[in-house]
């Protein structure tokens, strides 16, 4: 079971400069690599306080030099608001100055008001992104390759700084489309997936939902590697538990704020924070979610892995204005107890399913 800490970059108000933002963010994967997380993953997003970085591999590219064995991800590259020819050549940058540890999310994006300022209708997202799927892969894995599609035209190109991971970095799809999840299944490469601020529930459904999208592929969801997106947080102290999912639940405000075209703001920026339908309040994402005590968390986790069966669990640790020296401390907190422990029950788990197979084989 791999781990990693995925983060938001996120602005609360004014109170949180971007350079503070960004710094944070710079610390925190700091942080994960010496707790022996295996992996930092960062967004994308633009022109809001929903999240302040505009170019994942940017970020890459920096915490590379910053960092030693911690992988760095995309999550996501958003596809249908790059020049691929220019995208091709950041990847083998970012893989390049990362010494191979680039693993490239990718994803079709679904915010309006991103699309909209960089002059690329919404509606074009999902046919853009399988465009961008195309020219992705021929142009890691071919010296020279071209491309003719309705959307994108690419004559004979050869990338300068191709990257040293062969044929090309981890690549894992993130889309609400079940078409594109089963073409990623289908050509090997790995998944995103989320439950957000459900519950086992939602989890069971999710799983209902990749098994499908799998066997239409005539595919294992379990040859698959997926990682699971999740909001946790373990302490005995209420006050940090309460900040936390409060600030969880400002993230899920406005993030579907945006989705769904309700975004409203008094200065052009800052986004309103407004319950929409699918809000709750703190004692249901208290019950939905893996937070509490040490012990409580480290349960919860191994009863959602138990269903969900993911190959990497991405802790989300830079929500909304939440204390950073607090969160240091958290992400120290799962390195030294909870990744251990969650990794030494599932390794016992393993040992007694071989054994009960192993006594249950005919002579």
């Amino acid at each position: 079971m791999e781990f990693g800490v995925f983060i938001l970059a996120q602005q609360r108000g004014y109170h949180q400069t971007s350079q503070q933002v960004i710094n944070n963010a710079v610390e925190q994967t700091v942080a994960a690599e010496a707790a022996g997380f295996d992996t930092a993953w960062y967004a994308e997003h633009h022109f809001n306080n929903y999240s302040l970085c505009p170019s994942p591999l940017m970020m890459v590219s920096h915490c590379a030099g910053l960092t030693k064995r911690i992988r760095l991800g995309s999550a996501v590259c958003v596809l249908p608001l790059y020049n691929p020819a220019r995208l091709l050549g950041e990847i083998g940058f970012a893989d390049t100055v990362s010494n191979g540890r680039l693993d490239l999310g990718i994803g079709s994006g679904y915010q309006q008001f991103e699309f909209d300022r960089f002059g690329v209708d919404l509606k074009d997202s999902h046919s853009l992104f399988a465009e961008f799927y195309d020219v992705l892969q021929a142009g890691m894995k071919e010296r020279i390759f071209s491309y003719s599609g309705k959307h994108l035209q690419m004559p004979p190109t050869a990338i300068a700084v191709r990257t040293i991971q062969k044929p090309m970095p981890p690549i894992w799809v993130t889309s609400g489309h079940a078409e594109t999840l089963g073409r990623a299944i289908s050509d090997h490469h790995n998944l995103f997936v989320t439950a957000l601020l459900n519950g086992l529930d939602a989890i069971k459904a999710l799983r209902e939902r990749l098994e499908g999208i799998a066997s239409k592929e005539g595919r294992s969801i379990d040859d698959t590697h997926f990682g699971f997106l999740r909001c946790a947080y373990a302490s005995d102290n209420e006050n940090e538990i309460h900040a936390y999912l409060d600030n969880a639940r400002f993230q899920r405000r406005l993030s579907e704020s945006l989705k769904f075209r309700r975004a409203q703001s008094d200065d052009g920026y800052l986004i309103k924070e407004e319950a929409g339908p699918n809000d709750m309040s703190l004692e249901t994402m208290r019950k939905n979610l893996p937070v509490g005590s040490v012990n409580q968390v480290i349960d919860r986790m191994l009863e959602e892995i138990s269903v969900l069966k993911p190959s990497h669990i991405a802790l989300q640790t830079q929500l909304g204005d939440f204390d950073q020296r607090t969160m240091l401390r958290q992400i120290d907190l799962w390195g030294s107890k909870i990744i251990p422990a969650i990794r030494r029950e599932l390794r016992s788990s393993r040992s007694d399913e071989s054994k009960i197979a192993g006594e249950a084989a005919p002579a």
